[in-house]
């Protein structure tokens, strides 16, 4: 296999297209340089250079590995600081799965401050549920996740970013819009409902169920998505419960209503990593996330 001296020396070379100049640029004498060239093109298994006592010139294969070798060269004298930032996690790759609720609420602003902070870190989104989201930060295919609790600590690092109230949504015009205070369970157990699903979902759907007096016979559809759930409700499909940071969703045709003091910031999201993990630009995102998660 050819070195970087030789490909040092045939640069030099094929820029000067003359031996004695190349070698004053590489301080160093002809022979050792005449030798180097052969030693290249004998590994190559072509002549790189044309050259006789009046001219040296490059042949067509001496173009072409010209460039290839320019290309190495800039590598191998990159490498050693893209080492140094990847091991100070100013480089580097982030991969982040995050939950699709979580785009309503944190994931944009965390985001952000990311890339204002870490411009050299890569990252790589995955929209995924809870438990693929601690399958892949175990197995190591995430480095960080935007998850629901709850977790197990002494495997996961975990760190609050964000609570938020649970709440009534109800098609406008509904007498549950105009009653100016929580419904009451008779008013509750006298509608259609549009539960999130116990399996998909199960997160807002255990936080309604503990909350909540629900009538399961008054269930008319268990979906998984928030925004599945509040576009049915517009339908005037039925009524539901879902985090307050659904507003953001804009969909007409709803109304939001508290649930009163059994309902306020029970609803949880969390940002958790892997304990093991050695991945540097991880650390340094972990630096980001709390001060983040102090104002979020």
């Amino acid at each position: 296999m050819f070195t970087l001296d030789q490909l040092r020396c045939f640069t030099a070379v094929a820029e000067e297209l003359h031996f004695g100049r190349a070698a004053e640029v590489l301080r160093m004498t002809q022979p050792p340089l005449s030798r180097q060239i052969q030693r290249l093109e004998e590994h190559v298994g072509v002549v790189l250079l044309e050259r006789d006592n009046r001219r040296v010139a490059l042949t067509e294969a001496g173009r072409a590995f010209l460039r290839e070798a320019r290309s190495i060269l800039a590598s191998a004298e990159r490498a050693p600081e893209t080492a140094r930032e990847i091991a100070a996690g100013s480089s580097g790759v982030l991969r982040i799965g995050f939950t699709a609720a979580s785009t309503y609420s944190v994931l944009g602003t965390l985001l952000t401050r990311i890339d204002e902070q870490l411009p050299g870190v890569q990252v790589e989104l995955e929209e995924l549920v809870t438990q693929n989201q601690r399958d892949g930060v175990i197995s190591g295919t995430l480095d960080l996740g935007i998850a629901r609790p709850p977790f197990d600590p002494a495997v996961f690092g975990v760190r609050r970013l964000f609570t938020e109230d649970l709440m009534l949504v109800v098609p406008t015009g509904h007498p549950l819009a105009d009653a100016g205070e929580p419904p009451t369970a008779a008013q509750l157990g006298a509608q259609a409902l549009i539960l999130p699903d116990s399996g998909k979902a199960w997160y807002f759907y255990d936080l309604a169920v503990r909350v909540l007096p629900i009538d399961h016979a008054r269930v008319v559809h268990t979906v998984s998505q928030i925004a599945t759930i509040v576009t049915l409700v517009a339908a005037r499909r039925g009524i539901s419960f879902v985090p307050a940071s659904a507003r953001v969703l804009g969909i007409k045709g709803v109304t939001y209503i508290p649930l009163g003091p059994a309902a306020e910031g029970i609803v949880e999201l969390d940002a958790i990593w892997n304990r093991a993990s050695t991945n540097p630009a991880l650390h340094r995102a972990l630096s980001v996330i709390h001060a983040a998660s102090e104002v979020l």
